[in-house]
């Protein structure tokens, strides 16, 4: 396993710092995508934004379902127009949430995807004084995909910072993947 990490700040294509915040690995064969960030706020804010479907929209995508351990879901993500179907693995609030998620068939022949897979993704809360740590590690991906998965995962951890701060995502979805892409591309060369 080899693992690609960048805890740097590095130039945009509009010159200004673009902090990454996430760092890639290879796992049985599959990408892996561990994203980490600091936010303003308490444990428990944080846990209802990942929990509460009317704020989930806000940042990451509808969902629709039982949030609770066991229960079925649906998801849309309006940016990738992917509908995906899931099933919460573990909810221990407000520390940790495991979903596995898989993009239906209808939904892929739509787009241009990888075939349809199933995603592991798990978030992690710890407070820290007047702060939460957030950890998202995304699992099994295809390999030759990991950097666009990195890029997505970062706009995701970004829009949720937008969210919790009261305001809407900056700028052009596409565009800020745009330039994240290429620092995620570095970070994927040396995995096998």
């Amino acid at each position: 396993m080899t693992k690609g990490t960048r805890e740097q700040r590095t130039k945009g294509s509009a010159g200004r710092a673009t902090r990454i915040l996430g760092t890639l690995r290879s796992a049985d064969g599959a990408g892996v995508v561990r994203i980490e960030d600091r936010y303003d706020t308490d444990i428990d804010d944080l846990w209802s934004a990942f929990t509460d479907p009317g704020r989930l929209a806000r940042w990451y995508g509808e969902v629709e379902g039982d949030l609770r351990r066991g229960g079925p879901f649906t998801l849309h993500l309006e940016s990738a127009d992917v509908h995906a179907l899931g099933r919460v693995e573990v909810c221990e609030p407000p520390r940790r949430l495991k979903v596995v998620t898989r993009e239906t068939n209808e939904s892929w022949r739509r787009g241009e995807g990888p075939p349809p897979f199933d995603q592991d993704i798990e978030a992690t809360l710890r407070a820290d004084g007047g702060q939460t740590v957030l950890v998202i590690e995304a699992r099994g991906m295809p390999l030759d995909r990991i950097a666009s998965y990195g890029a997505g995962w970062q706009i995701h951890a970004e829009n949720l910072a937008a969210h919790l701060a009261g305001r809407e995502p900056e700028g052009d979805a596409g565009a800020r993947w745009g330039e994240l892409v290429p620092h995620y591309r570095e970070l994927a060369a040396p995995i096998d």
